[in-house]
């Protein structure tokens, strides 16, 4: 059997990954356990490779989607794969039962990557056979479009694997980042966490409406993080750097952390008022087609990066 990468979950990740590695030439099995999801799944591929053609992010959509394969079982799907891509719902007992049941599937050198958004592989894979081999690798969705991946090892996982996973998503496109060690919500969501309790606290304290609050980042601090993060931004903020801006401004952003001392959960009546104010802004029955328009935005901001790159 010609060796393979697997994807385990076929839903929006699972599509998403596919793309991935068949893009960078690899063959890919797909499994999932419903079936509905097996039989569209490649009429969906085919849609996203149509768009990404558009933007001339790929050369040959019919060549890509030609080395995805659907599998009706798992074992189709992992046997004879090097790696495999978990990226089912995000849940404690389905990853344990789905880890469980790949574990003793995998070749001698295979090893698994899951697509978990903010659970550490060490709550599902403690009994899993192979347990060394499995770590977490995160994506953004659509990882075709945001290529940063985050590898979180558990603290059973071998160190071969954590280089073999790092170094598989850098050939295959993605930007991988180490985590260490596990931390909840990893870099990623915590980083994010951040600026969406900032924002709830400024929208429920009345400082501004969400519009604004979503323009500051949209108009503002967005657009030198879409090529630069938070390090390198405040590094080139001040004429001597990093240790200069921190002089400058660190004890205003301390006075800020001050006034945030108590973490508060975001209300059913906090969550009401925004989401009044965002379908006022989006009808329910434009999220569909506002999601479509995001990606393509996605696939013109990842096209001029790729001309700026060359």
């Amino acid at each position: 059997m010609m060796e393979h990468t697997a994807v385990i979950g076929a839903g929006l990740v699972g599509s998403g990954w596919a793309i991935v590695f068949a893009r960078a030439g690899k063959q890919v099995r797909v499994y999932d356990d419903v079936a509905a999801l097996r039989d569209v799944f490649l009429a969906v591929v085919r849609r996203q490779l149509v768009d990404l053609k558009n933007y001339e992010l790929v050369d040959d959509p019919a060549a890509i989607l030609a080395r995805i394969t659907v599998c009706n079982t798992l074992e189709d799907a992992v046997h004879g794969a090097r790696f495999v891509q978990e990226s089912v719902f995000e849940d404690v007992a389905v990853k344990t039962e789905i880890s469980t049941a790949i574990g003793p599937l995998l070749n001698d050198d295979a090893i698994v990557g899951s697509s978990t958004s903010g659970i550490p592989s060490s709550a599902f894979t403690s009994g899993v056979e192979n347990r060394e081999r499995f770590l977490v690798t995160h994506p953004v969705n659509p990882p075709y479009l945001v290529p940063i991946v985050e590898v979180v090892p558990a603290p059973w996982t071998a160190q071969d694997t954590v280089d073999r996973a790092l170094a598989l998503m850098a050939e295959v496109g993605q930007s991988p980042v180490l985590v260490r060690r596990e931390v909840e919500g990893f870099i990623l969501n915590r980083l994010q966490g951040v600026l969406l309790r900032e924002a709830w606290d400024l929208f429920s304290e009345g400082y501004a409406s969400a519009d604004d609050i979503d323009k500051t980042v949209s108009e503002g601090l967005g657009l030198r993080w879409s090529f630069m993060g938070p390090f390198e931004t405040i590094d080139l903020n001040a004429p001597g750097g990093v240790a200069d801006y921190a002089e400058r401004l660190g004890p205003l952003y301390h006075a800020i952390q001050q006034s945030r001392t108590e973490p508060k959960p975001w209300s059913s009546e906090l969550i009401s008022e925004v989401d009044k104010e965002r379908r006022s802004a989006l009808p329910t029955d434009k999220l569909a087609e506002r999601c479509i328009w995001r990606d393509r935005r996605l696939m013109a901001l990842a096209a001029h990066k790729a001309g700026q790159a060359s």
